[in-house]
C-alpha cells in the first residue's frame, strides 16, 4: 500500500475519532482552560507554601483543591462550546468529574516522581512545583479529550457539525 494511502486511511480515522472543528474549539476552550486551572494552581501554591512545610504536600494539596472549581469552569466550557450537547447537565457534569478523577490520580501519582527528577536538574528549587504542575497539565489535555468525547458527551452522535 502506498504511503500516501496510508497517510490518508491515518487522516481520516484521526478525523473520525477527533473531528478537526471540534478539536480545534477543545483547543480554545482547553486554552482558557488551562490558563485559568493553572492560574488556581499557582495561586494556591503561593497562598500553601508558607502555611505547609512540604512542598510536595503544599503542590498535592493546590492540585486537589483547584480540581473542583477548575471541573466545573471547564465542563461548562466544554458543554457549550466544544461538544455541544443539550441535557443531561448533572449527569455529564458527574461524569467530568470521573475523566477529571483520572488525571487527577495519575497527576497525584506522578507529581512526587516528576518532582524529584526536576530538583535535580532546575536550580532554583521553588520553580519545581510549578515546573511540574504545568508539565503533567499539558500531558492530560490528550488524555481529558477522549475521555470527555468517549464517556462525559457520549450521548452526542458525531454530526458534520462537528467538523465546523
Amino acid at each position: 500500500m502506498p504511503r500516501r494511502t496510508i497517510l490518508k486511511n491515518l487522516l481520516a480515522q484521526l478525523a473520525y475519532h477527533a473531528p478537526p472543528g471540534q478539536v480545534i474549539r477543545y483547543l480554545i476552550v482547553g486554552g482558557w482552560n488551562t490558563l485559568f486551572g493553572y492560574g488556581m494552581y499557582a495561586l494556591l501554591i503561593y497562598l500553601l507554601t508558607p502555611i505547609i512545610a512540604s512542598d510536595y504536600l503544599a503542590a498535592m494539596v493546590a492540585t486537589i483543591l483547584g480540581t473542583g472549581i477548575s471541573v466545573t469552569v471547564a465542563f461548562i466550557g466544554h458543554k457549550l462550546l466544544v461538544f455541544r450537547t443539550k441535557g443531561n447537565f448533572l449527569k455529564e457534569y458527574l461524569r467530568s468529574f470521573v475523566v477529571y478523577g483520572g488525571t487527577l490520580l495519575m497527576s497525584l501519582i506522578l507529581l512526587p516522581l516528576l518532582m524529584a527528577v526536576l530538583k535535580q536538574f532546575v536550580t532554583s528549587h521553588q520553580l519545581v512545583p510549578y515546573l511540574a504542575g504545568a508539565m503533567l497539565m499539558a500531558g492530560s489535555v490528550v488524555v481529558n479529550f477522549f475521555g470527555h468525547k468517549h464517556y462525559t458527551f457520549a450521548t452526542q452522535a458525531v454530526t458534520n457539525n462537528d467538523s465546523s
